[in-house]
C-alpha cells in the first residue's frame, strides 16, 4: 500500500499531492542538507587537510615509528587499488627520509596539496585530536 492510499480522506489526499508528509519532510531535509545547501570550497577543504597533516607531522616527530601505520596503509590499499597517487606515496615513502615527509605534510605546494588528497597518514590522529582541528574548521567555514 502506498503513503498517498493511506491517506485516510479526500482533503488529506489531495493535500499530500504525488508524496506524503514524511517523503515531503525526507525531500526538504535533503536539500536544507550541508552537502547541497552549504558546499566548502576547495581552498577551504585544502586549508583543513593542511591542518591535518600539520598535527600528522608534528606526531610522526614525536613518534617516528609511527611511519609504519602509513606504509601498512599503503600496501593494503595498493592491494586493493593501485592508483598512481599511492605508488607515489610508495616511492616517496621508501626514499624520502622522516624530515623530508614532515617537510611535504606541511608544504603549501600544490604537489602537496594534490598528494595530500590520497594521504596515507590515516588513523595517526586519534578521534579526538581529528575532532578538535575538524570543529575548528567548521567554527571558522564561511
Amino acid at each position: 500500500m502506498s503513503g498517498v492510499a493511506a491517506c485516510s480522506d479526500q482533503t488529506s489526499l489531495e493535500s499530500a499531492g504525488p508524496f506524503t508528509r514524511r517523503e515531503r519532510r525526507v525531500r526538504e531535509e535533503r536539500q536544507r542538507s550541508d552537502y547541497t545547501g552549504d558546499v566548502r570550497s576547495h581552498q577551504w577543504i585544502e586549508q583543513r587537510s593542511l591542518a591535518l597533516h600539520e598535527a600528522v607531522a608534528a606526531k610522526l616527530e614525536a613518534h617516528p615509528q609511527l611511519m609504519d601505520v602509513a606504509r601498512r596503509n599503503l600496501e593494503r590499499w595498493l592491494q586493493q587499488n593501485p592508483a598512481t597517487a599511492l605508488r607515489e606515496w610508495r616511492r616517496i615513502l621508501d626514499s624520502t627520509p622522516l624530515p623530508g615527509v614532515i617537510e611535504l605534510l606541511r608544504s603549501p605546494s600544490d604537489e602537496a596539496t594534490r598528494l595530500r588528497q590520497s594521504s596515507p597518514f590515516a588513523g595517526l590522529l586519534t578521534t579526538e585530536e581529528r575532532r578538535a582541528i575538524m570543529g575548528a574548521y567548521e567554527s571558522r567555514r564561511s
